[in-house]
């Protein structure tokens, strides 16, 4: 953790993570909504939604696929073309316009996908084997694709291209990226035992299923400076298919690839912990790492007030990560500033959570209009 002016910090208090100093330690959490214009760029009223948002501390934005094979689900953002860029920087734009810091979430959803979602183009993961459940296309639901192996010579070129939408965050005026390495997706995919059975030193030890998710990490950080480079985990967060049931393997899973991350310098290490055993885990992780952590309570249940202000004084994190508070109340910091848990705050419309428009998006009231 950093080393903070008060002992006992509050929700309201600063804090510098990365290159960034934060007005307050409320993140906004990445929402996936399903909104992306033509081409898979943000539109102004993406522009409009995260600028309504610039009062978190921090915000992170949806998941956006470095590459067009790294889609997975229908009218996602990408970050890998001049016109999305050209997006990005409207949001970028409308965050900044009202003082706020905005990084774009980097998703290559590897094996969570269906060709239908980006033109018939093939899905990759680390190895041949189908996720379970279905993708939403435009046809209606579809079994995941069986993926094919990524070959050992390919790797570099996937590396790239995360290092090339990280270079076009930066060019769009965005803050940094955070890399997603949670929940299922590509790079936890290389992680996890049951989706990567790989025999090419990328696979087999839990040391060697750390090794690319690493070298991204690293690559990244070169390109754009590593203060303005986040990573986001679940260990053993049963999404997306991944399992990692054996306590002992997933923690020297990710103690390996904390301790290799730590001499990076990254802005900051975000973790999913939503229990009392992945909690203790993250507590390892946090020491290991010696820098910033943000952490996250889950997707079951929504983050009170409350649940900031004991996570802060428990010195677990020097941020926390805020979902579906933020998605329906554009002004949380000054709800919760003025009232905390009293603050009566929208209630999110789940019906509107993904695709649409302006409705459930960037309709919700403010308590001052």
């Amino acid at each position: 953790m950093t080393t903070n002016d008060t002992a006992t910090p509050t929700p309201f208090d600063p804090v510098r993570i990365g290159a960034w100093d934060l007005p307050n330690r409320l993140v906004m959490a990445p929402l996936t909504r399903n909104r992306a214009g033509e081409g898979q760029a943000p539109t102004e009223l993406n522009a409009q939604y995260y600028g309504q948002r610039a009062s978190a501390g921090l915000i992170i934005t949806e998941g956006t696929q470095p590459s067009a094979v790294g889609q997975g689900y229908l009218a996602t953002p990408g970050l890998h073309s001049q016109e999305q860029a050209k997006g990005w920087a409207q949001v970028a734009g409308a965050v900044h316009d009202r003082g706020g810091r905005v990084v774009v979430q980097l998703m290559h959803v590897g094996r969570i996908a269906h060709a239908d979602n980006k033109d018939g183009l093939e899905t990759v993961a680390p190895s041949a084997i189908q996720a379970p459940g279905q993708m939403i296309t435009a046809q209606g639901p579809r079994e995941h694709d069986v993926p094919r192996a990524l070959e050992t010579e390919e790797l570099a070129q996937v590396r790239d291209e995360y290092v090339a939408s990280a270079r076009l965050a930066i060019e769009s005026g965005l803050d940094g990226v955070e890399l997603h390495a949670a929940n299922g997706y590509l790079l936890h995919q290389f992680l996890a035992p049951n989706t990567n059975v790989r025999e090419d030193g990328y696979g087999g030890s839990a040391q060697a299923r750390t090794r690319f998710v690493v070298e991204v990490a690293q690559a990244v950080a070169d390109a754009i400076g590593a203060d303005r480079v986040g990573i986001r985990i679940s260990p053993a967060h049963p999404f997306n298919g991944v399992e990692e049931t054996d306590a002992e393997e997933t923690r020297a899973t990710y103690e390996a690839l904390v301790d290799q991350l730590a001499p990076i310098g990254l802005a900051y290490l975000s973790v999913l912990a939503f229990d009392e055993e992945r909690m203790s885990l993250a507590q390892d992780l946090a020491a290991r790492f010696g820098g910033p952590i943000l952490l996250n309570g889950g997707f079951s249940s929504v983050t009170t007030f409350a649940d900031v202000e004991a996570l802060l004084a428990e010195g677990v994190a020097d941020a926390v990560v805020v979902g579906r508070s933020f998605l329906a109340n554009p002004d949380l910091v000054e709800r919760w500033q003025a009232a905390g848990d009293d603050a009566g705050l929208n209630e999110p419309d789940q019906e509107t959570f993904y695709g649409g428009g302006a409705k459930g998006y960037t309709d919700y009231p403010t308590r001052v209009a």
